[in-house]
């Protein structure tokens, strides 16, 4: 059987539970997601965006979902701590794909917690929000998405309210079985607003989950908005994220993607870049070791004059491990003035790691400054050599040289908490002591 039939049994068989468990705007799209998974499937390695990722035999394996949203019997607030250094967050959970009850005091009228919440609590706000940045019309991860997801999680700021304290949301693999979720998260930043969030993803048991997340971003004029997204999950976990970004005049959008462990992770970022004088920064890494996989696609369109986009993605890879970078930069007729610049450098520390890239630039406009690169090569032997002239041994010259590597994509972080402790996790991460965020006391 194919991998599409079971999911297409699946909701044929449940689709009253899985409506009768959500809500009214979720449910909404259910029928035209149905039809576009029905039709599209799920991407082939045939197609050049897939090309290294077998997508189909990811989904394969019977998972569980939890479509009748059945309570988890233990509040991850009370046992779950992450302690970053100098950074105090407003937190929040999501254990597999529910949203755990755990209100904090935000400031008037900002919205933070759970979607099915928000659609009900602001229907008029989640009715033009929600499914509008995501395309499932021509992304057959994104239709299943759409198809299954009951819940997920909101940041609703309004018109010149700025959110001084980082909001921080975690989510949980927790089960004794295999399990699938599937999250959705909508940032909705009003004209003038700013916020910070930091995602963070934990795998606890060793079965195997799987994770598909659709993740909508709307920067309106003037707004600020940080998206920080760390990943410590285990070589069982697999995810298949889509993150999508319209932004507004003026408003200065970051997203920062770190992979310290995982198994296999495909990255979609699509950015669009709507009104004159945005700003993005896209920047992500990964700490790639066994037969670990990170596969990144990055498509940035700039739709309007006087904007601009810088793209930074790092790889190191040791082992077996695979990484794959495929970006584009769009530049539409029209959109003069236009500066952007795309960068991709990676280390291979064996011969038997693989690095595959594809760095592209589209243009339509004929007064633009534009740049790409791509480099994929070892540690500088002069360095190294000098490092070791010093009295340095080998491995801490190496060691030392990785973390030095990545030290740009860190230094893209705006919040000084979270920076000083990736430097750390990054230093532990290559010494082999990393198992999970060593702050975070979770379950026992």
């Amino acid at each position: 059987m194919k991998a599409e039939q079971q999911y297409i049994e699946l909701f044929a068989t449940y689709e009253k539970l899985i409506r009768q468990y959500s809500s009214d705007i979720l449910n909404r799209p259910r029928t035209q997601a149905f039809k576009a998974f029905d039709r599209l499937g799920f991407p082939s390695p045939k197609s050049e965006a897939y090309k290294y990722t077998d997508v189909a035999q990811a989904f394969a394996p019977d998972f569980g979902i939890n479509i009748k949203r059945i309570k988890i019997p233990v509040n991850p607030c009370e046992v779950f701590h992450c302690d970053v250094p100098h950074l105090s967050t407003a937190l929040y959970f999501v254990v597999n794909d529910s949203f755990v009850d755990g209100p904090q005091l935000q400031p008037a009228g900002v919205y933070v917690g759970g979607l099915r919440n928000f659609t009900e609590s602001h229907p008029n706000i989640a009715e033009r929000y929600y499914n509008k940045a995501a395309s499932m019309d021509t992304d057959g991860i994104v239709a299943l998405n759409t198809l299954l997801a009951q819940d997920g999680f909101v940041v609703y700021v309004p018109e010149n309210v700025v959110v001084e304290r980082p909001i921080q949301l975690v989510h949980i693999f927790r089960n004794d079985m295999d399990t699938m979720a599937n999250h959705r998260i909508l940032v909705i930043m009003e004209a003038h607003s700013q916020a910070k969030l930091l995602v963070c993803h934990h795998s606890i048991d060793k079965v195997r989950f799987l994770s598909t997340e659709v993740t909508e971003i709307f920067a309106g004029p003037g707004a600020y908005f940080d998206y920080y997204d760390l990943e410590e999950s285990h070589e069982l976990t697999s995810r298949f994220t889509s993150l999508h970004v319209k932004q507004e005049a003026s408003s200065n959008v970051l997203v920062n993607g770190i992979t310290l462990n995982n198994g296999l992770t495909r990255n979609n970022y699509h950015i669009e870049l709507n009104g004159e004088y945005a700003e993005s920064t896209l920047c992500g890494m990964a700490i790639l070791d066994k037969e670990q996989k990170v596969d990144t696609y990055a498509h940035i369109t700039h739709a309007a004059p006087n904007c601009t986009s810088n793209e930074l993605f790092k790889n190191i890879l040791n082992d077996r491990s695979t990484g794959v970078f495929s970006g584009r930069i769009l530049v539409k007729q029209g959109a003069q003035k236009t500066m952007a610049n795309q960068t991709n450098r990676n280390l291979c520390a064996t011969r038997e790691a693989h690095m595959y890239g594809k760095p592209q630039l589209e243009i339509y406009a004929d007064d633009v400054k534009c740049s790409h690169g791509m480099t994929t090569g070892q540690l500088d032997e002069n360095a190294l050599f000098y490092l070791r002239s010093r009295g340095i041994p080998e491995e801490e010259a190496l060691t030392m040289l990785s973390i030095a590597f990545t030290a740009d994509i860190v230094n893209h972080v705006r919040l000084d908490g979270l920076k000083d402790r990736l430097h750390s996790l990054i230093e532990k991460r290559f010494r082999g002591e990393l198992a999970q965020c060593a702050e975070c006391n979770s379950y026992p």
